[in-house]
């Protein structure tokens, strides 16, 4: 009987974990900035656990029976809690107080589990042992929780079964412990009762979990969803009206095939006709594909070397027939290798120079993205470019974030580069900035286009270069990897356009 409760001590502290992972990546998912939401999603749950622990101290008779039934509430709280915050994401007024009750509901019940647990083993241990071997099944729990977690249960199971499945852990261990105790327990038939049906709820969101995700996904896009998948790095959504596909991470639209192509052609070409004859080609990002197919429009190109992180996005540019088609089939093309590496580790290993790079890394919404806009990121930078190359790095928009844009300028000109600011209207988007960078101030712009583009050509790119006022240049500190100015200033100018 003691090791049956040592056991469930281990399944409670890794479902308690687990629920506290899910609730921090399902509202970096939902509201962005990673940091700050694990942050207070980490400290209100502990906080709440808090709550608990002494609310414990109330519970003074038949203790089984409360650990049961609060077993029960956690695998039943936990267990659907995914599934409620993304049906009711688009819903509710005020999401961040429905997140936070959850978070704290779950953390105080959790945070009664142990307490009455340890008073459940009091008399079958001495103390010292009493209080070893428990910590030690509660810290092993949690570290099995935190290693798999990232590296099975989100790739595989996707957040929504991953709550369903430590719901289910859960109740199966109330259910036992009423098998096991049902003489000290009193209640056992209701508790017994109450185990079944709430594991029947469970089981049967489980084997649903892909239908509530799409419905709740069909709530938060407009358009039809056609697929969705949870990588290790983000939730990737297509959506289709018409002809028209859409591309969000995370939520956020990263591209519609209707304009995407003023995007990407301002992004490659007014670099690669300033470098006249490139030969080898850095992208660093743009797993989809869709700046590579305007390199590879230059006869010149030997060779087109793709790194981005998420091998679930170049896998699916690679292989889903509409984005072949969107793309040209770029990532196919034996002039291009791609490497799903982090493009900062992946940056200060490499030695080789390129006359063109391509920096197409999503927005600096979290600090995880941030650093790749640092002061460090761009020495690497400075080190991969051929004399006489340029970079081009997307930059946001200098419309809505001014001061981002500008950050990203500076922090590029005190690596050392001489830049060269522009814009294009996006209608997607709205008016978006792109940063060329250069070793030397000697840029000329384009005197020609490569026949057959849709948006650039030699006068719209003089008009890219001119920025009106409420667009001009402002003072910024330099984005380094102490400080990730950037995020805030991004944070700041995009949270005010949104409200």
């Amino acid at each position: 009987m003691p090791l049956l409760l040592l056991l469930s001590v281990f399944v409670v502290a890794t479902c308690g974990l687990i629920y506290e992972l899910v609730a921090g990546t399902l509202a970096s998912y939902l509201l962005g900035d990673s940091v700050t939401q694990f942050s207070t999603i980490i400290g209100v749950y502990l906080f709440s656990m808090g709550i608990g622990s002494y609310l414990s101290r109330f519970f003074n008779r038949n203790l089984v029976g409360w650990f049961i039934q609060i077993e029960i509430l956690v695998g039943l709280v936990g267990g659907t809690s995914s599934s409620l915050l993304f049906l009711l994401f688009e819903q509710v007024a005020s999401f961040r107080v429905l997140l936070y009750l959850l978070i704290g509901l779950t953390g105080t019940l959790v945070g009664l589990e142990i307490p009455l647990l340890m008073r459940i083993l009091q008399g079958r241990f001495a103390f010292k042992d009493l209080v070893s071997q428990v910590f030690t099944f509660d810290y092993i729990g949690a570290l099995l929780a935190s290693i798999i977690f990232p590296l099975l249960l989100v790739p595989h199971l996707g957040l929504i079964k991953t709550s369903f499945f430590f719901g289910i852990l859960n109740v199966a261990v109330a259910l036992v412990v009423c098998l096991k105790f049902e003489r000290e327990t009193a209640w056992a038939p209701f508790l017994k009762a109450s185990a079944v049906g709430v594991l029947l709820l469970l089981v049967a969101g489980f084997a649903g979990s892909e239908h509530i995700m799409r419905y709740s996904e069909s709530l938060s896009y407009p358009d039809p969803v056609i697929y969705a998948k949870s990588s290790p790095y983000q939730r990737i959504v297509l959506t289709k009206s018409g002809r028209e596909l859409r591309l969000f991470l995370n939520g956020n639209l990263q591209f519609s095939s209707a304009d995407e192509y003023r995007y990407h052609e301002a992004l490659v070409h007014p670099a690669m006709q300033a470098v006249g004859t490139p030969r080898q080609v850095l992208v660093l990002g743009g797993g989809d594909g869709l700046a590579v197919r305007e390199i590879l429009k230059y006869p010149s190109v030997q060779s087109v070397t793709v790194v981005d992180l998420d091998g679930a996005m170049t896998g699916l540019f690679s292989r889903n027939a509409m984005l072949l088609e969107l793309n040209g089939r770029a990532l196919l093309s034996p002039k291009v290798r791609v490497v799903n590496a982090d493009a900062f580790g992946w940056l200060k290993e490499q030695r080789d120079t390129f006359d063109c790079i391509a920096v197409d890394f999503p927005d600096p919404s979290n600090y995880s993205v941030g650093k790749l806009y640092t002061h460090t990121l761009y020495r690497l930078l400075y080190r991969s470019l051929a004399p006489g190359g340029i970079a081009v790095i997307q930059a946001t928009s200098p419309y809505v974030a001014p001061r981002s844009f500008w950050c990203v300028n500076a922090t590029l000109r005190a690596a050392g580069f001489f830049t060269v600011p522009f814009h294009a209207y996006v209608p997607s988007f709205g008016d978006w900035g792109y940063v060329m960078a250069l070793k030397h101030n000697g840029f000329r712009p384009p005197e020609r286009y490569l026949p057959g583009l849709r948006f650039v050509d030699p006068a719209t790119f003089r008009q890219m270069t001119v920025f009106p006022r409420d667009m001009a240049a402002v003072p910024t500190e330099v984005n380094k990897l102490n400080n990730q100015v950037l995020v805030h200033y991004f944070e700041r100018e995009w949270g005010r356009y949104q409200e």
